[in-house]
């Protein structure tokens, strides 16, 4: 018998509304405690923008960036039932099918197929949120962003990367600079900003 959990929107719109998690331990939601310590460094950045959530799970990271005042998320997972569980918590907050799309493919066929549809004209986001399992190698999806950041980013955008603790993820990938690393437990945040962006302002602190 698979056993259902919850998880909570912590604050906005939503405020404590409970989302349904995967319920297979294969699985890992990003923790109510880390996607709290995630919200409180990029809120001041996070009102009417487009948010990608990559490897998106249960979709509470794309959901609460939503529920804080983001204008649209794209939740983008493998996994077709993961996808019909993001579906599921978008009409648990009643969230209008106008801000948010929810795309069923790999992370990085996804950014390619974006890349080469609108190499242009595409609206890029302005945060990005990619959460793979940890044992994943990053360096291809660090790699692919760093090289093509200015089709996947606006000028202001920002990626930021979950992972193990113990993960050493580079310093620098094409025009991207990490410019932070939070830990807590087993998982860090790794923030990346464009190089420009860097040089005029560094993420707030906690």
């Amino acid at each position: 018998m698979k056993l259902e959990t919850f998880l909570r929107i912590i604050t906005g719109k939503f405020r404590g509304r409970n989302l349904k998690s995967p319920p297979s331990l294969e699985v890992r939601p990003t923790s109510d405690r880390l996607r709290e310590t995630l919200f409180n460094v990029i809120a001041p950045r996070i009102a009417g923008v487009r948010f990608l959530d990559l490897c998106a799970g249960s979709g509470a990271v794309g959901i609460e960036a939503l529920s804080r005042g983001a204008s649209h998320a794209t939740f983008v997972d493998s996994s077709r039932a993961m996808c019909a569980l993001i579906k599921s918590n978008l009409e648990l907050c009643r969230i209008e099918r106008s801000e948010s799309d929810v795309i069923q493919s790999e992370a990085q066929d996804y950014l390619r197929r974006f890349v080469s549809k609108h190499p242009d004209s595409g609206k890029p986001w302005d945060t990005v949120f990619y959460d793979p399992p940890y044992a994943t190698d990053y360096l291809p999806m660090l790699d692919f962003f760093g090289a093509r950041s200015s089709s996947l980013l606006t000028a202001k955008g920002l990626l930021i990367v979950e992972h193990h603790h113990k993960t050493n993820l580079p310093e620098e990938t094409g025009s991207l600079v990490r410019s932070r690393v939070l830990k807590q437990g087993d998982s860090a945040l790794s923030f990346y900003d464009l190089e420009t962006e860097r040089a005029r302002a560094s993420p707030p602190s906690v």
